[in-house]
């Protein structure tokens, strides 16, 4: 066994890390076009040289590989041209609850693919959608009609303050602001016991098993 084999796969494995560290920042389905020809492209450069004897200038390739797409990312800020030219605009698929049929067929996106990608961000019905998009990357963008919309709680508060405004303050029906207030409280209560607050306070607030931590 040839110990030249072990280290040349160990530095492979660091080079690949540090440059695809370097040049994406995103998962795979995030990843723009030109972000997915770099990645598959060094994958396929760095596994070559395992067994020959180019390790290094196929890692200098792979630097200069990562140097053009930051070249390409930089002047993506700087045109908005260049942008439309390497990564593409978003297209309009539904607008006011109806399909976007020409640009559906522009993007090869049939309806059936449309409505999964719809129902994996819990949105029932095509006529509840405002406006969707496209994006370049292929996740689905879009803004619900005010009807489908779930009440905020700014919404909430509103309503509360129209309440209290309009109930006279000896009325029987004075105490409803007490009652508003406790919902509200115990909405604050839950929000700070989520998934999410334990990111921010990182401490687990359920006792979750020792080898999952």
């Amino acid at each position: 066994m040839e110990w030249d084999y072990i280290w040349k796969a160990i530095l492979v494995v660091i080079a690949g890390t540090v440059l695809l560290r370097i040049a994406v920042r995103k998962t795979i389905s995030q990843m723009t076009l030109a972000e997915t020809v770099i990645m598959i492209g060094i994958g396929s450069l760095l596994i070559q040289p395992v067994a020959g004897k180019n390790i290094w200038t196929t890692i200098l390739v792979g630097g200069v590989l990562v140097g053009t797409l930051l070249v390409m990312e930089f002047l993506q800020i700087k045109s908005n041209t260049f942008e439309k030219l390497i990564t593409g605009k978003a297209k309009v698929v539904i607008d006011n609850g109806t399909l976007n049929e020409t640009n559906l067929k522009k993007l090869r996106l049939t309806v059936d693919q449309l409505e999964m990608k719809l129902r994996q961000n819990s949105v029932s019905k095509i006529s509840d959608v405002k406006w969707a998009t496209l994006e370049p990357n292929e996740q689905l963008g879009f803004e619900l009609k005010q009807a489908a919309q779930p009440v905020t709680k700014k919404d909430f508060e509103d309503f509360k303050q129209t309440i209290i405004n309009v109930i006279p303050s000896n009325s029987q029906l004075s105490h409803i602001n007490e009652i508003l207030n406790s919902i509200n409280k115990k909405y604050e209560v839950e929000s700070q016991e989520d998934i999410f607050a334990e990111v921010q306070n990182k401490v687990h607030k359920n006792v979750t098993p020792k080898h999952l931590q």
